[in-house]
């Protein structure tokens, strides 16, 4: 009698079914409520690996799992955490300075230890603006790589007057000792007296890569900003203050660099 027992606790155990029901994981990823999931899974609008799924209770592994909904990306890993900064100047982009220095970290601890977390690419010491946080390996890694070209939006304060022959310059790209760089997109978006606000956007993040860029054409930085990076703007948040991404935001990345 015992074995017998024993034998039915091994089938239910071998039987029970792998996985967490679609709907619950998209409700959980902030997508809407089970029942509103429940629709787009009906409406065809929920893809899973790559297939429609119009199975309700459909079970899927959040870990690994790739789902999107009307073609966009939904993020369902458990413990991700994606932030976007927006850095003062005179703080280091850096988790740690054995100088002493401000660092990233300590404009984050509201969303508790930054312990496995990292900045995405980086902002010299003078610059301020958009930084990407994350503890996300895969999509840090790819996001930096020169290979995926995710765009990078900045607004370069410098003193004027700009000729239209260095704007030209600019579009057409510039040398420098690393290597060429060539603007996406540069125009001048403000001018008041001798200050010049100039609108660059890059594909790539070398080191300094503005203000060598600027200083390669003789308008050397006086304020640099970035306002973008990727899907992902800067909108008004306020200096030293940090904010979770929106599931938009983060499935957008995703899907610029492949995820």
């Amino acid at each position: 009698m015992k074995d017998a027992v024993e034998a039915v606790a091994t089938v239910v155990e071998t039987d029970k079914p792998e996985g967490i029901r679609l709907q619950k994981v998209l409700a959980a990823a902030g997508v809407g409520s089970r029942r509103h999931n429940e629709e787009l899974i009906d409406a065809g609008r929920v893809r899973v690996d790559g297939k429609v799924v119009r199975e309700q209770g459909r079970r899927v592994d959040p870990e690994t799992a790739v789902i999107e909904v009307d073609g966009e990306r939904v993020v369902t890993r458990t413990g991700l955490i994606h932030l976007a900064l927006n850095k003062p100047r005179g703080v280091v982009s850096t988790m740690s300075d054995d100088q002493g220095r401000p660092t990233v970290a300590e404009l984050i601890t509201e969303f508790g230890s930054h312990s496995g977390l990292f900045h995405v690419g980086r902002l010299d010491v003078e610059s301020e603006g958009l930084l990407l946080v994350t503890n996300n390996g895969d999509l840090a890694h790819r996001l930096t790589h020169p290979s995926f070209g995710v765009p990078k939006t900045y607004q370069v304060e410098i003193n004027g007057p700009v000729r239209k022959e260095t704007l030209r310059w600019l579009r057409m790209g510039v040398q420098l000792s690393d290597g060429p760089v060539r603007p996406e997109n540069v125009r001048v978006i403000d001018q008041v007296g001798s200050r010049v606000l100039i609108e660059m956007v890059l594909h790539e993040g070398r080191n300094r890569i503005v203000r060598r860029l600027m200083d390669e054409v003789g308008h050397p930085v006086q304020r640099l900003l970035r306002t973008e990076f990727g899907a992902v703007h800067l909108g008004n948040l306020r200096s030293g203050r940090a904010r979770h991404l929106t599931r938009f935001e983060v499935g957008a990345l995703h899907s610029a660099v492949g995820l």
